[in-house]
């Protein structure tokens, strides 16, 4: 096994961790005072990705404002709904119904960059949209409010990726990395205040320091990995996180899928990687150094960004993306 793929597994697996871990809190913490301390707490592994030659203090020096202001509100949306779904329904269902994003990034990526979609890739997605069918099953099982919301992260998610495609090749990496983080962090404040704030007590304020730390390391790590193999062999390590979704939800929530849930989570996974390997100037993956922070999210892979970014031919104009959630 390429070290690289080993590395986007390993990083991967501690993401899956950090979601198993919001998923404990359940209703014990708000929304937003998860999507607060985990945020804030991902700030300080943040810091060591920052690229050489630029500084956290031109953050706010952007040539396409509108676009990454518009990417960092999707951001905080995105982001307080998986948040909602992770503590509201089975981890498999919520990654299910996230692994939607790409059908969204596609069709806004076709009508707003003008992007060409084989007919290979609608198929792919449309197999990915039927594993989502029968892993939630609409009609035949009834649907909570934390399906609606992990389909609105999967919707923000497109949203904020399309904008990332558009920015992403002459925008700082700090600006792409901390103005997201800093919308979530400052926005949460506010409604957590405004909600009701109530302090963890220190075993909680323990695992959100701990969900800070994975998902700071598997930043780390995903970097290293994006720079030692080929995008092609790394993108498919995402769909691991299915199978890390069953077996936490089973060992620590007594969460277990069905039959036909677990055929519809084999085509998501399936669908998903014919997906990412059949073009790979066009990969979403999964990745916390995307705009939801540390919590699941969906952005795109590529060199590194910013004035010190070396795009591949193949990769011109907006295909070139951030070494991303």
């Amino acid at each position: 096994m390429p070290v690289g793929v080993a590395y986007a597994l390993f990083a991967y697996f501690l993401y899956s961790c950090c979601d198993a871990i919001i998923k404990g809190f359940g209703t014990s913490l708000s929304v937003f005072e998860i999507a607060f301390w985990t945020a804030l707490f991902s700030f300080i592994p943040a810091i060591f990705t920052k690229p050489k030659g630029e500084h956290w203090r031109h953050m706010h020096r952007m040539r396409h404002p509108y676009l990454v202001h518009l990417r960092s509100i999707a951001g905080v949306i995105g982001n307080l709904c998986i948040i909602y779904a992770f503590t509201h329904i089975p981890l498999a269902e919520a990654y299910s119904i996230a692994f939607l994003a790409p059908i969204f990034v596609v069709a806004l990526s076709r009508t707003y960059l003008g992007e060409t979609v084989t007919w290979q890739r609608w198929l792919f997605l449309g197999a990915t949209f039927c594993g989502v069918l029968l892993v939630v099953r609409p009609g035949f099982r009834e649907l909570q409010l934390g399906h609606l919301a992990a389909l609105g992260a999967a919707l923000m998610g497109g949203i904020a990726t399309t904008a990332l495609r558009k920015v992403a090749p002459v925008e700082k990496r700090v600006t792409l990395l901390g103005l997201p983080l800093g919308y979530v962090v400052v926005v949460n404040s506010v409604l957590m205040v405004v909600a009701g704030f109530n302090w963890p007590s220190p075993q909680e304020f323990a695992f959100l320091l701990l969900i800070g730390a994975l998902g700071g390391t598997g930043n780390i790590i995903f970097i290293a990995a994006t720079r030692s193999a080929p995008i092609s062999l790394i993108a498919p390590a995402q769909y691991s996180q299915i199978a890390w979704a069953i077996a936490f939800g089973a060992l620590f929530y007594a969460e277990y899928p069905d039959a036909i849930g677990y055929c519809g989570l084999v085509v998501v996974a399936f669908g998903g990687i014919l997906n990412v390997m059949s073009d790979e100037t066009r990969i979403r993956i999964f990745s916390r150094l995307s705009v939801f922070g540390p919590a699941s999210a969906v952005s795109e892979v590529s060199p590194p960004l910013g004035e010190d970014a070396k795009l591949p031919s193949a990769v011109a104009k907006n295909d070139a993306t951030v070494a991303s959630k």
